[in-house]
C-alpha cells in the first residue's frame, strides 16, 4: 500500500515537470510564430531599427538615405550603403529604419526633394491593418493551444487545462488490489457484514429472487489503523469488480464548482464500469453537517455534498455499483447521508480483541523468519488496544532487531523489545543519571510495583527499569494481565488510583520532599477520578448522574462536560477528596513495608532493569511469604494490615478516597505509565502515561502494561519543553482512546 502510494507520488511529480516542460516549449514556439507571422504581414524579410525623427533628419542632411516610404503616420527609411572611399555601391539594403512623421505630408515631400532623395506613399485600409494585426497574434495562439492539447492527451485524460472537473479516482482492474479478506485479520464481524456485499456482486439473482437489493452505501467507521482501507480493496479484490480510489479532499478544489462536477464524472465513469465499486476516503472532508446558521458555510462543499446525495439517489443498485466510505468522525456527518438508502449499512472496524490481535500478528508474521521462542499469544495479552497497524510495525521492528542482533529469525526477546520501542522507545544509553537521581527514580519505580504486590485488583507486575528512553521515559513498570478483560470494577480502579499514586508517595517517605518526577501521575490519576465521578457513576454524592460525555470517540475520545459552573466546582472538589484518600493509602501501605521498599530499591539500582520474578522472589523473602504465595496472597495480609490508617484518612469514605490508574478520559488500558519530561522546571518526571493500550475500561484491562515512570531530566541545566520531549500518550495515543460510553455498549 505505502509502495503504491509513493509510486502515485512519483508520477504525479513527473506529470508537474513534463505540464512545465510543454508550457515552456509551447512559449518558445509561439514567440517564434509570432516573430514570423509578423514578418510575413509586413511583407520584408529585413530587420527594423527605431529611430527619432532628429536622426532621420541628421541622416537626410548626409545623404545617407536611400529612399522613404510614407505610410500613414509612419516612415520607412532605406539607407545607402558604401564602400570604404565614400562612393555608392550596388543597394542590398539588410536593414531598414523607421520613426513616426512629426511634419505634415506638404513639407516632408518638399524636404524630400531637396535632398534628392526618392520616396513614395503606401496606401492601406483600416480593416486591412486590423486583419493583419489580428491574424499576427491569432495564428500563433492556434498554434500552441493545439500542441499544448496534444500533449496534454496524451498525458492522460482529465490532466488538461480543461480537465478541471475531471474525477481524480484512481481505477484499479480487476484483481490488481492484490488484496482479500485472507489477508485482513482481528475483524471477523467487519468481514462477515462485507463478505454478504461481495456475494450479492457475485450472484445477485439469488437475492433478486426473494426481491432483496443490494446496499447502495457502507460506511467503515473505527479508529484510525484498524484497517479500513484494507477492508475496502478487500472486498473489490474477492469481487473481482473494478475499484475505483480517492479521498474525500481530492473532491473540493480552489474552483466554484469543481467538486460537484467531480463527483458527477466519477458516477459516470462508474456506469460504465458497472459492476464496480467507489471507495471514499476520508468522507468527512465533503461530509460534513452543512452549516444552517446566520454565518454561512462552506458554499464549495456543501455544493460538493448536495451533488454526492443527488448521485446516490440517482443511480440503481441492481446494476451493480456499491460505494464504500471510510471515516473515524462519524459524529460530523451530514443526517442525509448516513440515512437508509443511502448508506445503509454502518460498518464497525474497531480495535481488535486479543484473538483478533493474535490472528493480526500471524499475518504480518507469516513471511518473517521466526524461532521456535516464539509466542504471539503472550504478545498479544501485552499489546491490548493495538490496532493492526501498530502491530504491524512491532513484527518490522522485531526484524530489524534480529538482523541488529545478527540473528537469521526472530525470537521473544526482540517482540519484547520491539514492543517497548513502540510504546517508549529506545533505551537511551548516552543518558546518565546522577546517584542521587537514581536513587529518586528507583524509588519512584519501586513504589509503584510494590504497591501493586500489596493490594488486591492488580495485574502481576512484568518488569521495572530504570534505563531512560527515547520518548521521556526515565524508568518505567510494565504490568502485563493474566486474561483479557472486558470490564473492571470500582475496586480495581481504586486499586489503580493507589498504584499511579505510589511514585509520589515513596518520594515523599524516603526523601522527605517531592520531585517533579508525579507530574504525569498527577495527571492521570486525575483524570481517571474524575472519569469515575462524572461517567462511571462511582460517587456517593452525585450516584448515577452522568456529568460528562465524551466527543470524537474513535480519535481522542475526550471527556466534556455536560453541567453547570456549581456541580463542576464541587466535581473537582470531590476529585480532590478521592485523590487524597487514595494517596494517603499508598503512603500508609508504603510505611509499613518500609525494609521491602528499601531493600527492592537498592536491589534495582544496582540492577538497573529486573523481571517480575525477581521483584516477587525479593518481595517474599522480605515479606517472609513462601515460595508459591501469589499476588492475591500476599496483599490480603497488607491491605489489612493499613486498612485502618486508609480509612481514617479519608472520612468522606472509600469511594472518595481512592482510584485507579485506567481512565476513561486519558487512562491506561493495557497500561505502560511512562514518563515525560519536566516542563521548563527541574526535577524527576514522571509519565505515567497509558501505553500498550487504549484505558482499561475500553481495552477492557487486557494488557495492563503499566509503566510508571519517574526520573530527573537534567541536561546542562537545561530542560526540554513538553513538545519536545512527548509524553508515551503522545507518541502512542491510538492505544490509549477512552469512551466510557463505548464500553458499556460493548460489554453488553
Amino acid at each position: 500500500m505505502d509502495e503504491n502510494q509513493n509510486n502515485n507520488s512519483d508520477n504525479k511529480n513527473n506529470k508537474n515537470r513534463q505540464s512545465l516542460l510543454i508550457l515552456l516549449i509551447c512559449a518558445l514556439v509561439s514567440l517564434m510564430c509570432m516573430s514570423i507571422f509578423s514578418g510575413a504581414f509586413t511583407g520584408n524579410s529585413t530587420t527594423t531599427q527605431e529611430i527619432s525623427y532628429s536622426e532621420f533628419l541628421d541622416m537626410l542632411d548626409k545623404g545617407e538615405v536611400s529612399s522613404v516610404t510614407i505610410n500613414s503616420d509612419t516612415l520607412e527609411i532605406t539607407p545607402k550603403s558604401t564602400d570604404k572611399s565614400g562612393s555608392d555601391i550596388t543597394s542590398r539594403p539588410s536593414v531598414k529604419y523607421y520613426t513616426n512623421r512629426t511634419e505634415d505630408l506638404t513639407a516632408l515631400t518638399d524636404r524630400l526633394n531637396q535632398a534628392g532623395v526618392s520616396f513614395s506613399r503606401k496606401k492601406t485600409g483600416i480593416a486591412g491593418e486590423v486583419v493583419a494585426s489580428v491574424l499576427e497574434f491569432l495564428i500563433p495562439f492556434v498554434i500552441f493551444m493545439v500542441i499544448l492539447s496534444v500533449f496534454m492527451n496524451r498525458m492522460g485524460r482529465g490532466s488538461g487545462v480543461m480537465g478541471v472537473g475531471k474525477s481524480k479516482a484512481k481505477a484499479y482492474v480487476q484483481k490488481s488490489t492484490g488484496v482479500t479478506f485472507r489477508d485482513v485479520a482481528g475483524e471477523d464481524e467487519a468481514k462477515e457484514s462485507l463478505q454478504e456485499v461481495v456475494e450479492f456482486l457475485h450472484n445477485p439473482g439469488k437475492y433478486a429472487e426473494i426481491g432483496a437489493k443490494l446496499p447502495k452505501g457502507c460506511l467503515l467507521v473505527g479508529p484510525p489503523g484498524t484497517g479500513k482501507t484494507l477492508l475496502a480493496k478487500a472486498v473489490a479484490g474477492e469481487a473481482d469488480v473494478p475499484f475505483f480510489s480517492l479521498s474525500g479532499s481530492e473532491f473540493v478544489e480552489m474552483f466554484v464548482g469543481v467538486g460537484a462536477s467531480r463527483v458527477r464524472d466519477l458516477f459516470d465513469e462508474a456506469k460504465k464500469n458497472a459492476p464496480c465499486i467507489i471507495f471514499i476516503d476520508e468522507i468527512d472532508a465533503i461530509g460534513k453537517k452543512r452549516d444552517s446558521g446566520q454565518y454561512g458555510g462552506n458554499d464549495e462543499r456543501e455544493q460538493t455534498l448536495n451533488q454526492l446525495l443527488a448521485e446516490m439517489d440517482g443511480f440503481d443498485s441492481g446494476k451493480g455499483l456499491l460505494i464504500l466510505a471510510a471515516t473515524n468522525r462519524p459524529e460530523v456527518l451530514d443526517p442525509a447521508l448516513l440515512r437508509p438508502g443511502r448508506f445503509d449499512r454502518r460498518v464497525i472496524v474497531d480495535r481488535p480483541d486479543l484473538k483478533g490481535r493474535v490472528a493480526i500478528l500471524k499475518v504480518h508474521a507469516k513471511d518473517v523468519a521466526m524461532d521456535d521462542t516464539v509466542d504471539l499469544d503472550a504478545i498479544a495479552l501485552a499489546t491490548s488496544g493495538a490496532v493492526g497497524s501498530d502491530l504491524a510495525n512491532m513484527i518490522n521492528e522485531a526484524a530489524i532487531l534480529a538482523v541488529k542482533n545478527g540473528r537469521k529469525a526472530v525470537s521473544q526477546k526482540d517482540l519484547q523489545e520491539a514492543v517497548e520501542i513502540v510504546l517508549v522507545g529506545k533505551e537511551k544509553k548516552d543518558r546518565i543519571l546522577s546517584p542521587e537521581e537514581r536513587r529518586i527514580v528507583s524509588y519512584h519505580e519501586v513504589g509503584h510495583a510494590l504497591l501493586t504486590a500489596l493490594q488486591k485488583n492488580t495485574e502481576p507486575v512484568q518488569k521495572i527499569t530504570i534505563i531512560p528512553r527515547t520518548m521521556g521515559a526515565l524508568g518505567y513498570v510494565m504490568q502485563v494481565p493474566e486474561e483479557e478483560k472486558y470490564l473492571n470494577t470500582k475496586k480495581e480502579l481504586e486499586a489503580r488510583l493507589v498504584v499511579t499514586l505510589g511514585g509520589r508517595a515513596a518520594e515523599e517517605i524516603v526523601f522527605d520532599t517531592v520531585t517533579t518526577g508525579a507530574a504525569n501521575d498527577i495527571e492521570q490519576a486525575t483524570s481517571i477520578a474524575r472519569a469515575m465521578i462524572t461517567q462511571y457513576g462511582m460517587s456517593d454524592k452525585f450516584g448515577l448522574m452522568g456529568l460528562a460525555t465524551t466527543e470524537n470517540q474513535y480519535l481522542d475520545g475526550r471527556p466534556v462536560m455536560n453541567c453547570g459552573d456549581e456541580t463542576a466546582t464541587e466535581v473537582d472538589h470531590e476529585v480532590m477528596l478521592m485523590l487524597k484518600g487514595a494517596y494517603e493509602k499508598a503512603k500508609s501501605l508504603l510505611r509499613a513495608h518500609r525494609a521491602t521498599l528499601d531493600r527492592i530499591a537498592e536491589y534495582l539500582i544496582t540492577r538497573e532493569t529486573i523481571t517480575g520474578k525477581e521483584f516477587m522472589k525479593i518481595y517474599r523473602e522480605c515479606e517472609h511469604l513462601p515460595e508459591n504465595a501469589g499476588p492475591a496472597q500476599t496483599a490480603g495480609g497488607a491491605e489489612g494490615a493499613s486498612a485502618g490508617a486508609g480509612s481514617a484518612a479519608n472520612p468522606e469514605g472509600a469511594s472518595a478516597g481512592m482510584g485507579s490508574a485506567a481512565s476513561a478520559t486519558e487512562g491506561a488500558g493495557s497500561s505502560f505509565t511512562g514518563e515525560r519530561a519536566p516542563q521548563a522546571q527541574e526535577g524527576a518526571v514522571s509519565t505515567q502515561a497509558a501505553g500498550a493500550a487504549e484505558n482499561t475500561v475500553r481495552s477492557n484491562g487486557t494488557a495492563q502494561a503499566a509503566a510508571n515512570d519517574s526520573g530527573r531530566r537534567p541536561e546542562d541545566g537545561k530542560h526540554k519543553s513538553k513538545d519536545d520531549e512527548m509524553s508515551f500518550d503522545d507518541a502512542f495515543n491510538t492505544y490509549i482512546r477512552h469512551d466510557s460510553e463505548n464500553d458499556t455498549k460493548s460489554s453488553k
